[in-house]
């Protein structure tokens, strides 16, 4: 009975909070906004009139925040614009400006606490800020329909991230357009989140994953950053129909990722690689496009248990990087991948060749570990070399193997706007008078 007569209290002062709701409008002026928020009761929504208000401001309690497009708050350089402590509160329509600079204190458009169970982060123009939005333990947030442009200072890891999800289960963030700052989404140390549908460019990494388990990654575009989708260090992700255009490093890097599914995604242009593979393991790879890149796949430190099928490696310099003695294949279950350089027949028409693709050679070992043996690739014995592996398979070293190559590439359109976009993109790291951090992706976090 006792937890009978708790429940009833709870909706008796959840349904006393509905009642007493109201909109109240809260005119530009100094200490307005903290005030009206010190007013106000649980429930409220606060409607903020066009202009420039006073920021910081603690949320405490259940509100509304609504700036209906036309309302500023502006925390003149001091911590976060908006704190939120509370459960259940809304901040939306509002342009947010002016945060302090700290890391240490992550100072956001947005900060969301431990007790911002379930707030809601939506349409608003977070400009200028060191961190947009800071999901710190906040679970079961959203995060959606912003646009969210960061700092543009000389150093990139000195910038702060578009959104940071620290600890926060549940927490998704979709929709928004993340501009300029350190890394589009960066999770660390959380669990069963959902990125969709958003737009990242001039960033470090779009997506970054850092012991972060579950969860999935879809739909989102990456253009003109440093990396598209770093997967490090977590497991059981889902890495979906997403496409990675322009990035200069990698489209997708899994580095002790494991048992993720990587599906449906399109990696195309100015790549070192599309994809690297770094320890890790069980994972799925299938019905990628990886195009155009000095690399389509880099596989490397032991990876193993891997599954890849369905994909197409079209036009890339190289195909397929394995430095190994170990025969791996991949196909799966009688279907392999799509090689734009493999010149095969299908006699039977089922759309899989008749003669298997091994991408790499005995003198592309020998090359990517002596360099400066490249001065030889013309000459005769190179090319009798290669001959001789092509006539007597057994010669060859251990490697990649495709025993069902396909004969048809996936197709995977990519929006008129967004190729647009592809097409007038010119980020920072292209400009040699932005010096950015030599970094190497698998030791920046």
């Amino acid at each position: 009975m006792t937890r009978v007569r708790i429940l009833i209290a709870g909706l008796l002062v959840l349904a006393a909070c509905a009642a007493g709701a109201a909109e109240r409008v809260v005119a530009p002026g100094a200490g307005a906004l903290a005030e009206a928020v010190a007013g106000a009761a649980p429930g409220d929504v606060l409607i903020l009139a066009p202009g420039r208000h006073d920021g910081p401001v603690t949320l405490n309690k259940p509100l509304t925040l609504d700036g209906r497009g036309e309302a500023i708050v502006d925390a003149g350089g001091a911590g976060s614009v908006i704190t939120v402590t509370a459960p259940d509160v809304t901040v939306r329509g509002l342009e947010l400006v002016g945060s302090g600079s700290s890391h240490e204190g992550i100072d956001s458009g947005v900060q969301l606490t431990q007790g911002a169970t379930g707030a809601r982060v939506l349409g608003n123009r977070i400009l200028g800020n060191l961190y947009g939005v800071d999901i710190h333990g906040a679970k079961d947030s959203l995060v959606q329909g912003n646009t969210i442009v960061g700092r543009r200072g000389h150093r990139m890891n000195d910038r702060g991230n578009g959104v940071y999800v620290w600890n926060a289960p549940g927490a998704e963030v979709a929709g928004n357009d993340i501009r300029y700052g350190r890394d589009g989404i960066f999770t660390n140390t959380s669990r069963d989140n959902v990125f969709r549908d958003n737009l990242f460019r001039d960033l470090r990494f779009a997506v970054h994953y850092m012991y972060t388990n579950g969860g999935e990654v879809t739909g989102n575009v990456s253009i003109g950053n440093h990396l598209g989708y770093a997967l490090m260090f977590s497991h059981h992700i889902t890495v979906r129909d997403n496409l990675s255009l322009n990035d200069r490093d990698h489209g997708v890097m899994l580095n002790y990722a494991n048992s993720a599914d990587v599906v449906g995604n399109l990696v195309r242009g100015g790549q070192e690689k599309c994809t690297f593979i770094y320890n890790a393991h069980k994972n799925l790879i299938a019905g990628n496009r990886f195009e155009g890149c000095g690399i389509g796949v880099h596989f490397t430190a032991g990876s193993e248990r891997n599954a890849l099928t369905g994909n197409a490696f079209v036009g890339n310099r190289t195909q397929v990087k394995y430095v190994g003695s170990r025969h791996v294949e991949w196909s799966l279950e009688g279907r392999g991948n799509y090689w734009s350089d493999h010149p095969a027949f299908d006699l039977d028409g089922d759309g899989i060749a008749d003669s298997h693709f091994r991408p790499n050679d005995l003198m592309d070992h020998i090359l990517w570990s002596q360099p400066a043996a490249a001065l030889l690739t013309g000459a005769p014995a190179v090319q009798l070399i290669r001959w001789s592996q092509a006539s007597f398979p057994a010669t060859l070293p251990g490697g990649v193997l495709d025993s069902h190559p396909l004969t048809r590439p996936v197709e995977i359109p990519v929006p008129p706007a967004i190729a647009a976009l592809e097409a007038d993109s010119s980020p920072d790291w292209g400009d040699k008078g932005q010096i950015d951090d030599a970094f190497d992706p698998l030791a920046a976090h």
